[in-house]
């Protein structure tokens, strides 16, 4: 092991030990007696109400359970299906190769995300066990919860790197056939696999909770198993953009250093890149949908219970984990019609628009979800709390975030697509203006995408708030949060579709990988050897043409589902403050009879309550430092890589980079990848101690703070990325200019905007959701110690914290510098071997 990692060992230990020693004080001095919260919200008798005329809300939940089976079963058909496609052993070689490589990254990731485990565990022993004086096993089950969560997270992970890494060979293979249809059917099968078990592992775990963990302490596995998955996401999303970043970036700069074509086999990097395409684009991905439709879920059940009357708990929650078993129908079944459309259409035409279809399956998913909210809740709630019309509303709030899943898209593709305007002014720009002007222009693409997308987002949420103040708030207490979670459920009604259009892009950039590195076109007899082995005649033009045609199309749909995740995080957090907000003001009893919040309380949530501002300026500050940090270790972390393949590379004499120099490139992106991100997950989690332990309105403004400055910030840095990414594919296709001026400023482009798109902004997503879920807890501990008279210790627990955060924030740029080089080290680096 190198001394940079055993140093890492060492910061490890060293943050263990000290988070132990000040939570280990926390908990020691917070034995109080317990009080109302999340924890002990107690789920209501599900089989008290029935439905349909004589089923209840428990057989109709059970039923959900067999959907969730039957998704199961697809993705696992459609992931053996992959597995038996055919491929030339050159490719599958390749990806075999790749997803060792992934394998290990992940096993890698795994062990870090165990030791960030101990320190979450600590505080949820410390709050569960000492403050709520929970028994040890009532703890013991919320700890395994959370494992479960992580388990959850890590495990649809690995099941989108395996499928993804069958589907990328199988991909390449099938473009040689001369046909475009297979290139774009595959991406798409191995992503609907994805999708389907994904959203059905989380519906089914939810479930099982739901029905069969005691309804006394439900609440508390839900928050456990919500951290558990959430910290999983974190982890593998902010760990998986800087890997991939550093491997992508090392990787393309070398075309234009030694004016090699994309993918050379001879260049060390690229093996690291096309893991970095699974760990960033795939691992990232999936963990952080996993994460979202549970978190959703969570927050949306936990509002239920504190919020709405008693006798409407069981209809809604029924309701809502209906709606979400329908709409994994309601995907797999627009999937089957639209791959029955698209075959007809495409099968056997020679040229497709590789956006078109998967644009279809968005509108297709989004229009029959829609129809399904609004019957099933005609049949479910028609008439809920006396009410006939709650139906309509409710079901039109659900399509506010139902529509978003496809209108959101659409608005992104503005910015992103190889077809846009702004994508084209990109590539204008860089003719005369070189890579400044193509940075400047994309920098323009971010800024006016964040500008509509803000419109959009809110111009929905205000429709929903109309829908809300329609009598739903006859039924609990603030309807319009209500109504915003259900703007966040909407958004992901179609989750399997939305992680299958995703997952198409990783597939697509590999396979283009996979075929220049396989040099099937230097393998001897290959043509006659395929002919007698497959039955077809291979086509290389056409195999290049279609790979790099539908890369860009899986560049353009990895850009539009980026802000539909963002955006059910921004949505979906306010619904998760709600809960704090009711623990720090109360609810009382108006004179008419209706459950309102404390209004003296309350106060404090304004622009007049100091705290409370001053909570609103942070937030925005620990956004620019996350956007900082991570940018800084991928553009440390690149350094090495460049530095270590400049000085390695061998263009004469070989056909491919040696395993060994491949595998050291996977090695320093792996090492730069862990040291950013213990150092940003040691900030968050120190800060929102810190935070919470200082002031709770001042919390809660910093909570708000960091979905609105977070929601903008993410969305700017994915189209502005986006937009680079797409406008190098426009000039590489379109104007066939690769090794020209053009093509290097687009490259240049394309490497500022590779952390803006994959690092720093998709990381902005769990990073919101784990610092308001963890913030629960964080705060119920300090408004205990404050009710037990420790008000000092608080103050110094929560200065304590802070400058614990501010260690690691100094470490996140000091400790990651790039290090100055004299000149001979700089001139050997720059040394090209030769055999």
């Amino acid at each position: 092991m190198t001394p940079t990692v055993s140093r890492l060992d060492r910061l490890k230990q060293r943050v263990t030990g000290t988070a132990f020693g000040a939570l280990g004080l926390l908990a020691l001095f917070g034995g109080t007696p317990a009080s109302a919260s999340e924890a002990d919200l107690v789920l209501p008798d599900f089989s008290s109400v029935t439905f349909f005329g004589g089923l209840n809300g428990r057989q109709l939940l059970m039923s959900g359970i067999a959907v969730c089976v039957v998704g199961l079963i697809f993705g696992f058909l459609q992931y053996a299906s992959l597995q038996k496609l055919p491929v030339h052993r050159a490719m599958l070689e390749i990806s075999e190769l790749i997803y060792e490589t992934c394998k290990t990254y992940l096993m890698t990731q795994l062990k870090f995300i165990g030791v960030l485990w101990v320190l979450i565990a600590v505080v949820m022993v410390g709050y569960f066990g000492f403050l709520q004086h929970m028994e040890p096993g009532r703890v013991a089950i919320i700890l395994f919860a959370s494992l479960v969560g992580i388990a959850g997270s890590c495990g649809v992970a690995w099941f989108g790197i395996r499928v993804n890494t069958f589907a990328n060979s199988r991909t390449a293979f099938a473009s040689l056939r001369g046909k475009p249809y297979p290139t774009y059917a595959i991406p798409l099968q191995a992503g609907m696999s994805i999708g389907m078990v994904l959203i059905s592992t989380e519906l089914l775990l939810m479930l099982f909770i739901l029905l069969f963990v005691p309804v006394d302490f439900a609440g508390a596995c839900f928050i456990g198993f919500a951290i558990g998955e959430s910290l999983g996401a974190s982890a593998l999303r902010i760990a998986g953009g800087i890997f991939t970043k550093i491997a992508d970036i090392g990787s393309d700069l070398m075309k234009i250093v030694f004016k090699i074509k994309e993918d050379d086999a001879r260049n060390p990097g690229v093996i690291a890149d096309c893991t970095g395409d699974n760990a960033g684009d795939s691992v990232g991905p999936s963990a952080d949908g996993f994460e979202t439709y549970g978190v959703t879920g969570v927050a949306l059940i936990t509002f239920i219970l504190l919020a709405v009357e008693a006798q409407y708990r069981v209809q809604l929650l029924v309701w809502i984990f209906m709606m979400r078993i329908v709409m994994v129908l309601a995907s797999l079944a627009s999937y089957w019609i639209n791959n029955a459309i698209q075959g007809a259409r495409y099968k056997n035409a020679d040229h497709m628009n590789f956006e078109a279809p998967l644009t279809f399956l968005v509108w297709l998913t989004s229009i029959v979800s829609v129809a399904l909210t609004f019957l099933v809740s005609y049949l479910l709630i028609p008439d809920i709390g006396g009410d006939d019309t709650l139906w309509v509303k409710l079901s039109a709030i659900i399509t506010c975030g139902t529509l978003a899943g496809a209108i959101i898209p659409e608005a992104i593709k503005a910015f992103t697509s190889t077809e846009s305007r702004h994508v084209r002014e990109v590539v204008t720009a860089s003719r005369e203006g070189g890579a400044s002007l193509n940075v400047i222009s994309g920098l323009v693409a971010g800024n006016f995408s964040a500008y509509w997308m803000g419109l959009i987002i809110a111009g929905l949420m205000g429709l929903a708030y109309g829908f809300s103040s329609m009598g739903v708030g006859a039924l609990m207490i603030a309807a319009p949060v209500f109504a915003f979670g259900l703007v966040a459920f909407g958004f992901l009604g179609m989750g399997p579709v939305t992680i299958a259009v995703d997952s198409y892009g990783p597939v697509t950039d590999n396979a283009q990988s996979v075929y220049e590195l396989s040099l099937i076109e230097n393998v001897p007899n290959v043509k006659e050897e395929v002919q007698k082995d497959f039955g077809f005649a291979l086509d290389f033009d056409k195999g290049k043409e279609f790979l790099e045609e539908n890369d860009g199309a899986g560049n353009t749909f990895k850009a539009t589902a980026k802000p539909v995740l963002i955006g059910t995080a921004v949505v979906g957090a306010t619904t998760m403050i709600f809960s704090i907000i009711v623990l720090l003001v109360g609810i009382t009893t108006a004179a008419n009879g209706q459950q309102v919040l404390n209004a003296v309380n309350a106060q404090n949530l304004s622009l007049l309550h100091a705290p409370f501002l001053l909570g609103l300026i942070t937030g925005g500050a620990i956004i620019y430092w996350f956007s900082g940090a991570s940018m800084q270790a991928v553009s440390t972390g690149a350094y090495r890589a460049v530095e270590f393949i400049k000085a390695n590379i061998q263009l004469e004499g070989v056909e491919k980079a040696s395993v060994s120099d491949s595998k050291k490139v996977v090695e320093i992106c792996t090492q730069y990848a862990q040291k950013g991100m213990i150092n940003i997950f040691l900030v968050v989690f120190f800060s929102t101690l810190a935070f919470a332990c200082l002031e709770p309105y001042f919390f809660v403004g910093y909570l708000i703070s960091i979905a609105i400055f977070g929601l903008y910030q993410a969305v700017f840095m994915a189209n502005a990325g986006g937009a680079w990414d797409n406008a190098k594919k426009l000039v590489e296709t379109e104007l066939k200019a690769k090794g020209t001026e053009l093509h290097a400023a687009t490259v240049v482009g394309d490497t500022v905007g590779d952390p803006f798109k994959d690092t720093s902004s998709v990381a902005l997503n769990p990073v919101i959701k784990f610092t308001t879920l963890f913030g629960l807890l964080a705060v119920e501990l300090s408004v205990e110690l404050e009710a037990a008279g420790q008000g000092m210790l608080l103050r110094i627990l929560s200065a304590v914290f802070f400058l614990l955060s501010t260690v690691f924030v100094y470490r996140s740029f000091y400790g990651m510098r790039i290090e100055s080089a004299g000149p001979t080290k700089l001139e050997s680096s720059a040394q090209v071997k030769t055999a």
